[in-house]
């Protein structure tokens, strides 16, 4: 250490030394303390000359626990550090600024969600970094992301549909301001028509339950919704063939099962 500071010494001072600190041990792997030192030092030191560099070391560390370095917990179980690496990373676009690397961090954990299928935390984040970066190439992805975390959100007919109303706008607004990506790298079209067929199967799924419990006239009123709303989907055909066929003498009706079981997997 006393040759770096020799050797230049228009950067030696006590930023440079909690700097070297930290930076032993990070060389030890000891993630832990080296991520508190890095902090303490963007903290103390956020004039240095090394402030970059502090940050560049705190992003590598958030990436490992963010791709499943483990942490001691409670100082006997080891769990993977996915809720530290947010936080961490987190700081660095507080404390970025303007810098690359502030946004560079909040994709990491928007991303890191959508890969542990947290996709209604993963959408937060997008929508976060929309709100920050609205323009360019970071806004344009951002908005994807947004519909896409939405649509991979919902659960299927059984659950509230209301992630596919907000899946269907953010993908119906990407397709308005970017025709060209939307047309030719996205497919936007075949996004929409799955959010209208499962749109449709939501209601029809209503309509047959009510048809199982025997009361066909709300039944009926829900296939006749679907009809109209989404006349040119799977679920109107279905509901339609609903409506016109006849009970059979309680046992369940011939008209749609082996379709229903057939497009279930497709439509959920």
């Amino acid at each position: 250490m006393d040759k770096l500071k020799k050797d230049f010494p228009e950067i030696a001072g006590p930023d440079l030394d909690a700097f070297i600190a930290a930076e032993l041990l990070f060389c030890k792997g000891k993630f832990p303390k080296a991520a508190r030192s890095y902090e303490k030092f963007t903290i103390d030191f956020p004039q240095s000359e090394l402030y970059q560099a502090a940050l560049d070391r705190q992003f590598e560390i958030a990436t490992a626990y963010l791709a499943g370095q483990k942490i001691s917990f409670l100082g006997i179980f080891r769990i993977k550090g996915y809720d530290t690496g947010v936080k961490i990373m987190e700081k660095i676009t507080d404390r970025a600024g303007e810098l690359p690397i502030g946004l560079k961090a909040a994709v990491a954990v928007a991303e890191s969600y959508e890969k542990r299928g947290k996709f209604s935390d993963a959408y937060q984040k997008w929508s976060e970094i929309s709100s920050r970066w609205p323009t360019g190439r970071t806004g344009r992805d951002a908005l994807l992301s947004m519909a896409r975390c939405k649509h991979a959100a919902y659960r299927g007919p059984r659950y509230d549909s209301s992630d596919l109303v907000s899946a269907k706008s953010y993908y119906g607004n990407f397709r308005l301001r970017y025709p060209d990506t939307a047309n030719q790298e996205i497919d936007t079209d075949k996004k929409l028509n799955q959010i209208e067929e499962q749109s449709a199967y939501k209601q029809f799924s209503i309509g047959r339950y009510y048809q199982k419990t025997g009361n066909v006239e709300s039944a009926n009123l829900y296939y006749q919704m679907v009809v109209a709303n989404w006349p040119q989907t799977t679920a109107a055909k279905m509901a339609q063939a609903a409506m016109n066929e006849k009970p059979d003498d309680g046992k369940e009706q011939r008209w749609g099962t082996k379709i229903i079981r057939k497009l279930e997997k497709w439509l959920l």
